[in-house]
């Protein structure tokens, strides 16, 4: 039976019996994963990033109480809710789940109305939680991501760049003399041609793991993880070409074309345990600077 959502649930339980009967109860509803040991949880709930976890706690390599502590000391995975599942009575054990920040609990045998409820009732509240955050995340005039969206992206690439000894480039850009420009033909000329600068990057970061963003005023940047040197400094002579040849008119009905040039800034760093995101951040910082400094409408990389 094909999945009636598109959430998913991963279910963790060491009982065959008890992952086959959660399973039949939720893959009408929606994508189930399973596992069998804490261990491979931990894997499948980093690889998979499933939406909810249904975790038991009584498991005989990793308790369910020390597979939910690492899973919300982990960037990858602390915002993904959990609902243990166990056969224990006492409150007390109730109490030490929520505190290590569990969301609900279903105790067995399972009822098949119970699990199905209580699923829906946190799937709903994921479901607000994502509303807010897409509003919290993106940028109002471009609807690119914003900094916090930023720094929170990079915080996770970083970590599994570490983790896969992964390249990660990032491009931080500046759309030149744009000061000038809205000084000229106003805040909101400004603002429509922010916006189609903001479309050129939307367009170029075509891979589900890139991610384009507006850090502030006319200053952008393109994140993307598992790209090399020489593929990012041929995406941003693609995008100052790009933004080159943008002809925007203006408003106001004179019928003036507008146009503008922007200066970027290249790093690459396959980051080891020891780098800072801040210090790969300023040293791409560095590079923009060199690119205004040279003249403007050019690109400049740090192949150190």
């Amino acid at each position: 039976m094909e999945p009636t959502s598109n959430y998913s649930v991963l279910i963790v339980d060491d009982e065959r019996a008890n992952l086959l009967l959660l399973n039949q109860i939720l893959s009408g509803e929606y994508r189930v994963f399973t596992a069998k040991s804490g261990a491979e949880a931990l894997s499948r709930a980093e690889n998979e990033s499933p939406d909810l976890i249904l975790l038991d706690i009584m498991m005989p390599d990793m308790s369910g109480f020390d597979v939910l502590k690492q899973l919300k000391e982990d960037p990858a995975t602390q915002d993904i809710p959990v609902i243990i599942v166990t056969g224990l009575t006492g409150t007390d054990d109730e109490e030490k789940g929520f505190s290590l920040g569990a969301v609900d609990y279903i105790t067995k045998p399972f009822k098949e109305a119970i699990v199905k409820a209580r699923v829906k009732t946190h799937m709903r509240i994921l479901d607000q939680i994502r509303t807010l955050e897409r509003l919290g995340f993106s940028d109002p005039l471009t609807k690119l991501a914003n900094r916090r969206n930023f720094g929170r992206r990079l915080a996770l690439e970083w970590r599994k760049a570490i983790r896969d000894r992964a390249l990660i480039s990032f491009l931080m850009m500046d759309l030149d003399k744009f000061k000038n420009y809205n000084d000229f033909y106003g805040h909101t000329q400004g603002d429509i041609l922010l916006k189609r600068a903001a479309r050129v990057l939307s367009e170029i970061a075509s891979s589900s793991s890139d991610l384009a963003a507006r850090l502030g005023g006319e200053e952008f940047g393109l994140l993307m993880p598992g790209v090399n040197a020489t593929n990012a400094l041929a995406i941003a002579e693609k995008i100052r070409l790009d933004i080159g040849t943008m002809r925007v008119p203006t408003i106001d009905g004179s019928k003036v074309i507008t146009s503008i040039t922007i200066s970027i800034g290249v790093n690459t760093i396959t980051p080891v345990k020891n780098d800072s995101p801040k210090d790969f951040i300023s040293k791409t910082y560095e590079c923009l600077i060199a690119a205004k400094a040279a003249g403007r409408n050019r690109v400049v990389s740090d192949l150190k």
